[in-house]
């Protein structure tokens, strides 16, 4: 068995010398990327030509660009499976799923940003390429399965997103908040160096699926050393407790669209990095990788919801709050069943229209007031009833509200849990989504239920500005079309659900997994 092990863990580092053609040739795998990052020199180029001319031509040379990509992608779901790059990037149907709501949520996120970025005073056209650049880092983190291309990807991702935590140069929170996400990052960058040096050393290659198939036929104790500090990254990605604390400074101090983003662009790629690299390369330590993130989502879910409860700020209760909904995918992440799996991509598409509508909220809010605080909300309601209405919906969407395409989301990991036997996930899953109920009616409370007496001395004086003077017809069209899709994506549900249940069972690396459970369960 050893020694077959090896004959086909060497055939997989070595392709044929006719193969390595076909799998250099397919570069189509990453058009999608190829319009983000010529959409990404365009936006730097106009920014030469002032910033007059970056503020007019940036945001469309963003929409037409994401909107191609969304569209590539579309057209690559029925594309027959085939990797690409010598085996370095694949684009099945996990990875185009994940991608769309990588590239989805920046679209999303460019509409929120244009006003604010310009009563900031920050320049458009760089905050623009930098944001792609992230944008492109996380849609090929999606479907690496190298992991020098997981490293590539993964620190464009992460120095992107460092520079735009900083990006309010005159604030001294933005500037606090980069350094320490550079300073945690770059741990998490050097562990897993570590990590990947293991395993290359254990397989003597750097493809993730041979990796795998080496530890399979011959695991060491190193091994598990390596899952330790692969682990670690992921955690660290996904803000999972205890690798937790870089995100609510973060949260806190970064420009509200950059916030946006992190919350949603860059956990969708954390949440397909792990899926990636646990299953890919770790299904000989499966029992004890499923044991450790059982651990951390209990932690997550139970701190962040709990935590939540304390904060006055609505950046920061955001914060927590995105560390207890991580602790609710993992949930599907630990169930390794078919289920799980397409009930993860169900939620990671429903968390990108509610939680970006809640911050489309947000900025709206402070765009007229300047305040962040949940006290400064009360009374919100007499003064702008779209705000109350939209942040209103989010936020119980975010609680698992029925029949808000939250509640349906979280219904289908919970039933995920249930059916594979993870009762004690399920349990302390549906205890804090009690808990996350109380600390969101409490804001919607704070807007709806206040008299005009007693409202905020900032709501008293809210100014009341026509949206279309104001600049702002690109917020006020992505917080309709969040809010839309919240309240009745939950109603409407069927298609999202195929579409999840179809990108699991299209991708070969699930499917083994999901064969592989199921074995267990029946032993």
């Amino acid at each position: 068995m050893p020694e077959m092990g090896a004959l086909l863990l060497s055939t997989q580092a070595l392709p044929a010398p006719a193969d390595l053609l076909n799998l250099g040739l397919n570069a189509g795998a990453v058009a999608p990327e190829g319009v983000v990052l010529i959409a990404l020199l365009g936006t730097l180029i106009v920014d030469l030509a002032g910033e007059k001319a970056a503020a007019r031509w940036a945001p469309p040379i963003c929409y037409v660009s994401l909107t191609i990509a969304l569209l590539l992608l579309v057209r690559q779901w029925d594309i027959p499976l085939e990797p690409s790059f010598l085996g370095a990037f694949v684009a099945d149907k996990l990875a185009i799923s994940f991608r769309g709501i990588v590239a989805l949520s920046t679209l999303i996120s460019l509409l929120i940003s244009w006003r604010y970025a310009e009563q900031s005073g920050s320049p458009v056209g760089e905050y623009a390429a930098i944001l792609l650049a992230a944008t492109l880092g996380a849609m090929l983190l999606c479907g690496s399965t190298d992991l020098v291309s997981v490293f590539v990807s993964l620190e464009t991702l992460s120095v992107a997103s460092y520079l735009l935590s900083g990006y309010m140069k005159r604030d001294a929170r933005s500037s606090e908040a980069a350094l320490k996400y550079l300073l945690v990052g770059s741990a998490a960058a050097a562990v897993f160096l570590y990590g990947a040096s293991l395993l290359y050393g254990i397989s003597g290659t750097t493809s993730i699926q041979g990796i795998g198939l080496a530890l399979l036929t011959s695991p060491t104790p190193l091994s598990a050393i390596a899952l330790v500090f692969v682990l670690a990254t992921v955690a660290f990605k996904i803000a999972a407790v205890p690798f937790h604390q870089w995100t609510p400074d973060v949260y806190e101090g970064s420009p509200t669209p950059v916030v946006a983003f992190l919350s949603v662009g860059s956990k969708a790629a954390g949440f397909a990095l792990a899926l990636r690299l646990l299953i890919g390369c770790f299904s000989a330590f499966d029992e004890q990788w499923k044991l450790l993130f059982t651990v951390l989502a209990v932690l997550s879910m139970t701190l962040g919801n709990v935590v939540a409860l304390a904060q006055t700020s609505m950046k920061r209760m955001l914060a927590y709050s995105s560390i207890g909904q991580a602790g609710f995918v993992m949930i599907g992440l630990v169930c390794g069943t078919e289920d799980g799996f397409a009930a993860m991509v169900l939620y990671m598409a429903a968390y990108l229209f509610m939680n970006l509508g809640a911050f489309a909220c947000i900025i709206l809010f402070s765009i007229k007031t300047g305040s962040d605080r949940i006290a400064d909300y009360a009374g919100l309601y007499q003064k702008d009833p779209l705000i109350t209405l939209g942040l209103s919906l989010c936020l119980l969407s975010l609680g698992g509200i029925p029949p808000m395409i939250g509640f349906f989301g979280k219904i289908y990991l919970f039933f995920a849990g249930w059916a594979s036997h993870q009762y004690l996930l399920v349990v302390v899953g549906l205890v804090t989504s009690v808990i996350s109920i109380y600390y969101y009616i409490s804001v919607i409370k704070m807007m709806v239920v206040k008299e005009p007496q007693e409202a905020s001395e900032i709501v008293k004086f809210y100014p009341t500005i026509n949206l279309q003077m104001l600049g702002i017809p690109a917020l006020r069209f992505a917080l309709i079309s969040c809010v839309l899709v919240t309240a009745i994506g939950g109603v409407f549900s069927n298609p999202i659900f195929q579409w999840a249940n179809n990108a699991v069972a299209g991708t070969p690396l699930l499917q083994d997994s999901i064969a592989l459970t199921n074995q267990q369960f029946l032993g």
